[in-house]
Formats: C-alpha cells, sequence, structure tokens
C-alpha cells in the first residue's frame, strides 16, 4: 500500500502559513488533518515491519488511513478551488485577505 499525494509537505505547511497569517483557519485545518494522517500511515507502516505485532491489525489501520487521506486530499481540492486558492503558490486569494484587513479594521 502506498500513500497517494496531491500535496507535498511543503504544500502543506505553505496552506497552514496561510492560514494563519489570513486567519483563514478551515483549509489549514484540513492541511493539519491531513499532516496527522501521514504520520499514522508511517507508524503503521513501522508497526508492521515488528514480527511481534498482529499484522492485521496494523494493516486495517494503514488501510482505513489511506482511505480518509484521500477523502480529504479531494476536500481540500474543492475547498481551494471555492476559495478561489492558486493552486500554483498556494496563496489565499485576494477577497479573503481583505475580508481578513475588514475585521481588523473594525475591531481598531
Amino acid at each position: 500500500m502506498i500513500l497517494q499525494k496531491q500535496f507535498s509537505d511543503q504544500e502543506l505547511s505553505q496552506i497552514i502559513e496561510e492560514g494563519a497569517i489570513y486567519m483563514c483557519a478551515c483549509p489549514a485545518q484540513v492541511a493539519v488533518q491531513l499532516r496527522s494522517l501521514r504520520e499514522l500511515y508511517r507508524y503503521q507502516n513501522t508497526c508492521e515491519a515488528d514480527p511481534g505485532n498482529d499484522l492485521r491489525v496494523h494493516q486495517a489501520i494503514a488501510e482505513a488511513t489511506l482511505r480518509a487521506h484521500a477523502l480529504m486530499e479531494d476536500c481540500m481540492v474543492k475547498i481551494l478551488a471555492i476559495e478561489g486558492w492558486d493552486r500554483t503558490t498556494l496563496k489565499m486569494p485576494e477577497g479573503l485577505r481583505r475580508r481578513r484587513d475588514e475585521l481588523i479594521a473594525r475591531d481598531d
């Protein structure tokens, strides 16, 4: 089983950073979950290699993780398209940045 990735780890970090800078947490939250799923998948591969472990348990977890990861990556593709993110640079669209600026201005 191989974990297929539509987004590199660096791209996920970029989305998280953009979300933090521009106070748009939803895509960043999906990116965080994708990173967690990747870590879980790596962990299961380590457990599968230990002859003392029941291989079926770790294969079941790894298979579920693969499905969840694919579903969440598809979700990321959709939400970035809906919000108008640039898929090349992974920069948040200007409209969301303006909205953030307006919220900050109201608080002043």
